[in-house]
This record gives structure tokens, C-alpha cells and sequence, in this order.
């Protein structure tokens, strides 16, 4: 018998290890091992929140014909719900990327697996993951290529598909891509590439979007190489017939499509310009509806503003040609100091149509449109003369004010009836003596409204000016100074007040947001007009004195080829200089402010202009050129006003001013009627100019009763409008184009220096 093989015996015991049915039942136990990790990690890893990148959005803000504005957020990005995205279009991307995405399980094993083989081997990178994995990956974890992301990607793909419907997918999925152009999201790529809203793609520039994907700044047309052209327009053809061979594009429709070629790429709009003032603007309105700034800086909001992009552009070009143009803010420290700022509101809806915050948000950030540190001096007395009229107040000897009751015009006059003693200066410490309200309101002349507002009850006064609009505040004392506007105040506030008296009384509160919406909520807008704040004839009434300062008085630079009122004002050391005004259509405050690189307010003295900067100049000037161009050159408009029955504007020119060396106009400007635009239901005379002798008082009162019962023609005025005993030194009357502001002493109810 011959001994055994030993080599054959050797084999059998390797054998004994490697056998068919060792080695399944070891693959066997690996997969259950395998699947065993797999579940435990199942169980273990959890939906994660999402990560920031992918909740953070952009907001977008509108004009009011829904030009994109400006948008904001680090991310350029914007979540649109499926339903705004055609199906055209969400089938290309699904052509793209994951053809079984309806049908799998969140998955692509063989998929994932050709794409791990390929990049060990060397082959490249390969994309194996579906919508459900690109989506997790964005969503809620990060860009990172490593194996335990990877796995991770895959485990809550799972999860996420069994627990949310495969439309909440791909809209997540469409939503948080990057697609090259900043843009993240298909809102965000579509005005991008396209230059509309996702809802308004076409099929052929949906497969372009989704082929973009792939690699976005490679295949982006209009920078991409030959090369980047061909590959795209490879992709392009191949998401088409993928869609055909889904079932999802005809061959004829497909047949007939030619590649889209996309827009070249703009900037994002920023900050600079007047866009920082009006977002400002805007999420301050926001606010005050209950919008926290956390939500408003998270991003997501489409907000469509009131104003209108023409109008937005004349304010800025008329500040340009009035003010700029004429400064050197770089080579001369007193012209650096002028700051302007200007709120344009329509008076029947509320909506602010333009906003001027300054010279830019990024080089001045304090809105001049909103800010309320400034006085408003003389632009506060129509608002006196609207209580007088709406409460029938009377005068200390018992005549009701209208626009004929006689005053006295005396300057540094002290007023009768206050336990605060107060004589305010008159521009140029000019004395008119006797006049009517109405050529006080033309002069701006303060004495005759200091003696006004303590008629009238300076609390009564107050209380007409905030139920119009005005902001109450530390600054808004009781006290006859008071009539000379020593509070503080915004264009943004003046221009409601004016836009209520334009509205006939009715309330108007200026608006800037149209409509704000986020995926999951909507703000109402305010209610911009309201209930009735003032009788009608009173700010009928207020109006048609008005007409008189732009017709024949300090606001005469602002007249034009429509009907026009309002009012001029310059404050306390010419620190700021104002005109506000209206149309039938159109209501805009226009301010001067002087601040120093330190944010100081210093005087506008000497800087637009030599001597004081009056708000029947510059602002004026601004706001005629600024109203004509936004009415289109004029407007036949008129204003239909009810009024009281004491009187109308005086044209009265001044006499000549021979002998001045100055570049203003010699005389105001004149008309050819008296009255062109009598109120219709007054029948007064108006009585003569009183005599303006510097050197001696009027001889005699006015012969001329304006309307019984204010003033008796045949005997002295009462004590309380005395004309004066003795005349101003001065030997011309103030400047046609300045208005009347206060003093030193109007801010402290001091007498007059």
C-alpha cells in the first residue's frame, strides 16, 4: 500500500477553509452583519434640521410696476412652491438627473455604486445619486466628499422619501441647487439666465436651467469655452430626449425646438443710490405692521413697493440739476454740509411714489426722507390757520378767523393772551403792520401766527397737527413758539400732513409697501387713507392759502403749468430750509438740512446760496422741477375747494428794490386778474395793502370791511391787533423769496432780541 500524496493532502486542508459553502455561508453572514449596520445606522441617524445655507433666502423688492428693485441676503435665492414652476419643467429636471425618481425609493444603489467604482478606479467622478440624495445633500448636510457623508446621504434619503411626498422633493431639490450667476434656487436662476419669474419658463429653457446642474459655471453660455458650449448643448439635446422617451415632450414639439440662448448676466441690484433709503423705508413700515427684523433679515419676503420707478427718477435727477449740480461737496467744507431730502406721495391713495434719502444710502446712511431732528419751522402755520378754521376759533376781541380777518404784523410784537410771554422776530425784522391771514400766509409773517396759535389754544393746535399726521415727541411743547414749527419732523411726516389737507381732510398716512408675501404668510398693507381728521372747509380753506404762497408769495419759484399750494419755511439759525406743496395729483416735501461730517446740524447760511438758504429757493426750486416732470410737463387738474367766506389770496406785488445788488428777481411775480382762482363761495373784498413806511405808522385802518363781522371799517382795530406805533429801521421789505422763519428766540418762547 503507497503513501499518501502529501501535496494532495496539503490542498484538502486549504480547501477545508475555502469551500463553496464556507465561502457563501461567510458572504451570507456579512450581508446580514452588513444590513445589521445598516439598520442600527438607520435607526441612529436622524432627519437632521436644516442646514442655514439652504433656509437663507434673498428678499426682493419691487417697483410698482414690478421691476426688481433691489434684493438682499447673502443668498441670492428665492423658495417658489411646484405649483409656480410648469410641469414641462419639472419633468426636464427630472429628464436630468434621476429618470426612475418617481418610481425609486430615495436610492440608486447601482447608480451609487458605478459612480464609487469609477472614482476609485480612476475614471473620474461620476454623479450616481438621485433627486432625493442631491436634495438631502443640500438641504441638510454639506458639499463634503467623504465616505461617511456619503453614507449618511444615502440612510436619510431613505428616510426622507418614505417620510415626505416626491413633489415636496423636487421642489426642494429645484429650490436649493446652485445653478452658477450666484443664483441659488430656480426663481433665482430663471430672472438670472432668462430675465423672468419661473412660472414664465418655456420647456426648452427648463431643460437649459437643468442642464446647467451638471456643472454650472462650465456650461453657463455666455462665458463658457467652445468646449463649455458643445458639452452643454450635448446636455441640452439629451434632457429632450430623455423627456421623449418618459413620454413627457412629443417628438413633434421636441422636432421644433432650438437651444435657447440665455441673457447676458446683470449685477444684483445694491445698495448704493437711493435703493438703501427705500429698503430701509420699507422694512421700518414692515415692522411697525408686527414683521420682527429677525424675519425680515432671514430672508424670503417678495415686497412690491409703492413707488414709481419714472417719478423715483425725477425726483433724483431734479435734486441733481437744483442742488448738486450747483455744490462741491469734495473741494469745499461748507457746500459738504447740505443735505437734502424729499417724500413724493399720491394724496388719493397714500402711496409714496418717491422717496430722496440723500446723496447715497452707502455714503450717507441717515435717511434725510425719514429722519424727525430737524424743525419744520414755517411749513408748521398752515397747520395753525387749518385749527383755526376747523374749531371756529376766535380772537381775543371775538372775531372768527378766516383768510380776511385783520392782524397785526408788527415784528417782535408780544402776544396777548398767553402766560408765556413770546415776540417773534419777522424775516428781516420787517413790521407789515395790519393784514389780512392770507397775506400772512403769502409773507410768512410770524408774529401775525404766534398771535394765531395762542387764539386758537396752542393744545387745540397740537391736536389738529397729530390727528394729521405729525409725530408727537419730547420737542412738541405748548407754547406759541410752537406756531413756528420748533418740533421736530420728517418729509415723510410733512408730506402726509399736506397729502390730508390736498385729501380735502381725510386722513392719509404715506405708504411705501404695496404688498409683502413669504411662502407661508402675507402682510396686509396699511390702510394709507382714513377717516375724516378735519372739517373739509378747513382744509379746503388752508388750501386756498396756500394757493397764495405759491401765486403771490414766498413760494413762487414753485409755480407752473398746474394748480399748486403750499408753504416755505427756514428754522432756527438756518439749519433747515423747507417747501412743501401740492397739486390735485401730487404731494411733496422737500428739505434742506445742514450737518456736519460729525452729524452735527450747523447753518445752510452761505452755502447753496450767499446769506440765508429759504426754503422759497432751493427747496422751490426742487420741487417745481421735480412736480413738473412727474405730471408730464403740467396737468390741467384743479383743485375743487370749499371754503370759508372770508377772503382769497393777495397778489400785491412789493414795490421795486432799487438800489439792491442782488440776483433775485426785483418784484414778485404778478398776475393778470386779482384773483384768477376766486373761492367759489366768497363774495369779501379784499382790503388795501397797509402803508409800509419804515418810518411811521399807517395813518388810518383798512377802509374796506374784507367780510363782517371780522373788522370794523369805521373805528381802530381792538388792542389785540393794534397797528404799529413806529416802524422797523430797516428801509426795504424783506426778500419776496424768503419766508418769515423763526428767530433766535422762537425755539425758547423768549422775546425777540
Amino acid at each position: 500500500m503507497g503513501r499518501p500524496d502529501k501535496s494532495k493532502a496539503k490542498k484538502r486542508g486549504i480547501r477545508r477553509f475555502f469551500s463553496w459553502k464556507k465561502l457563501l455561508g461567510t458572504f451570507f453572514v456579512f450581508c446580514l452583519l452588513a444590513m445589521g449596520a445598516l439598520y442600527v445606522v438607520y435607526l441612529v441617524v436622524p432627519v437632521p434640521t436644516a442646514n442655514a445655507e439652504a433656509t437663507m433666502q434673498s428678499n426682493i423688492y419691487k417697483y410698482a410696476n414690478g421691476k426688481i428693485l433691489a434684493r438682499t441676503g447673502e443668498i441670492n435665492r428665492e423658495i417658489v412652491g411646484l405649483e409656480k414652476i410648469p410641469e414641462p419643467v419639472q419633468k426636464a429636471f427630472v429628464a436630468a438627473e434621476n429618470k426612475s425618481f418617481y418610481k425609486d425609493n430615495g436610492v440608486d444603489i447601482k447608480g451609487t455604486t458605478r459612480a464609487a467604482w469609477s472614482t476609485l478606479t480612476g475614471q473620474g467622478k461620476q454623479g450616481g445619486s438621485t433627486i432625493t440624495q442631491q436634495y438631502v445633500k443640500n438641504f441638510y448636510l454639506s458639499q463634503d466628499q467623504t465616505a461617511t457623508r456619503k453614507l449618511k446621504e444615502m440612510v436619510i434619503a431613505v428616510k426622507v422619501d418614505r417620510q415626505s411626498s416626491k413633489s415636496e422633493i423636487l421642489a426642494g431639490y429645484m429650490n436649493t441647487s446652485y445653478y452658477g450667476r450666484s443664483a441659488y434656487g430656480i426663481q433665482a436662476a430663471a430672472r438670472s439666465y432668462y430675465g423672468v419669474d419661473a412660472a414664465e419658463l418655456t420647456t426648452a429653457q427648463g431643460a437649459y436651467l437643468a442642464s446647467l446642474l451638471q456643472a454650472p459655471n462650465q456650461y453657463d453660455w455666455t462665458s463658457a469655452s467652445a468646449t463649455g458650449r458643445k458639452l452643454v448643448e450635448e446636455r441640452w439635446n439629451y434632457v429632450l430626449d430623455n423627456m421623449v422617451g418618459e413620454g413627457w415632450l412629443s417628438q413633434t414639439e421636441r422636432a421644433g425646438m432650438k437651444f435657447p440662448v440665455p441673457h447676458k448676466p446683470k449685477p444684483a441690484p445694491g445698495m448704493e443710490g437711493q435703493t438703501g433709503y427705500i429698503v430701509e423705508a420699507a422694512n421700518q413700515e414692515l415692522m411697525r405692521q408686527g414683521i420682527s427684523e429677525e424675519d425680515i433679515k432671514a430672508g424670503g419676503w417678495t415686497i412690491t413697493l409703492t413707488i414709481d420707478e419714472k417719478r423715483q427718477k425725477d425726483l433724483v435727477k431734479a435734486v441733481d440739476r437744483q442742488l448738486e449740480a450747483k455744490l462741491d461737496r469734495k473741494g469745499d467744507k461748507k457746500d459738504a454740509t447740505v443735505q437734502a431730502g424729499a417724500t413724493s406721495v399720491d394724496p388719493k391713495t397714500g402711496a409714496v411714489v418717491a422717496l430722496y434719502g440723500g446723496v447715497g444710502a452707502t455714503e450717507h446712511w441717515t435717511s434725510n426722507a425719514t429722519r424727525r431732528d430737524y424743525q419744520p419751522a414755517s411749513t408748521f402755520k398752515p397747520i395753525v390757520l387749518a385749527s383755526a378754521i376747523d374749531t371756529k376759533a376766535e380772537t381775543q376781541d371775538g372775531r372768527e378767523i378766516g383768510l380776511g380777518t385783520i392782524y397785526d404784523g408788527t415784528s417782535k410784537r408780544e402776544v396777548v393772551g398767553s402766560d408765556i410771554p413770546f415776540s417773534p422776530e419777522n424775516e428781516d425784522d420787517y413790521s407789515y403792520g395790519p393784514v389780512t391771514v392770507q397775506k400772512a400766509a403769502n409773507k410768512s409773517i410770524n408774529s401775525v401766527f404766534a398771535q394765531m396759535i395762542v387764539d386758537v389754544g396752542e393744545a387745540e393746535t397740537k391736536k389738529t397737527a397729530l390727528a394729521l399726521g405729525m409725530k408727537d415727541g419730547p420737542d412738541f411743547g405748548e407754547t406759541p413758539a410752537m406756531s413756528l414749527g420748533t418740533m421736530g419732523a420728517s418729509t415723510m411726516d410733512m408730506a402726509g400732513v399736506y397729502a390730508t389737507l390736498d385729501n380735502h381732510g381725510k386722513k392719509v398716512t404715506p405708504t411705501l409697501v404695496k404688498a409683502a408675501s413669504h411662502k407661508d404668510r402675507k402682510v396686509e398693507p396699511v390702510e394709507a387713507i382714513g377717516s375724516q381728521a378735519i372739517s373739509r372747509e378747513a382744509a379746503d380753506t388752508t388750501t386756498k392759502a396756500m394757493q397764495g404762497v405759491v401765486q403771490s408769495g414766498s413760494g413762487f419759484r414753485a409755480a407752473g403749468d398746474y394748480d399748486a399750494a403750499g408753504k416755505t419755511g427756514t428754522s432756527e439759525n438756518n439749519r433747515s430750509a423747507w417747501f412743501v406743496g401740492y397739486t390735485p395729483e401730487l404731494v411733496t416735501a422737500v428739505g434742506l438740512f445742514g450737518e456736519d461730517a460729525k452729524g452735527n446740524q450747523v447753518t445752510l447760511t452761505n452755502t447753496i446760496n450767499e446769506g440765508r438758504a429759504n426754503g422759497g429757493r432751493t427747496p422751490a426750486q426742487i420741487w417745481g422741477d421735480y412736480t413738473t416732470s412727474a405730471l408730464d410737463g403740467g396737468s390741467d387738474a384743479r383743485f375743487d375747494l370749499e371754503t370759508d367766506s372770508s377772503g382769497s389770496y393777495e397778489p400785491d406785488p412789493e414795490p421795486s428794490r432799487t438800489g439792491e445788488t442782488t440776483d433775485e428777481p426785483t418784484e414778485e411775480p404778478t398776475t393778470s386778474s386779482p384773483d384768477p382762482t376766486p373761492p367759489p363761495t366768497s363774495t369779501a373784498t379784499t382790503p388795501p395793502e397797509p402803508t409800509r413806511d419804515p418810518t411811521t405808522a399807517p395813518t388810518q385802518p383798512p377802509t374796506e370791511d374784507p367780510t363782517s363781522p371780522t373788522q370794523d371799517p369805521t373805528t381802530p382795530p381792538p388792542p389785540t391787533t393794534e397797528p404799529p406805533t413806529t416802524g422797523p429801521t430797516t428801509a426795504q421789505p424783506p426778500n419776496p423769496d424768503a419766508d418769515q422763519g423763526q428767530t433766535d428766540s422762537a425755539a425758547t418762547g423768549r422775546p425777540g432780541r
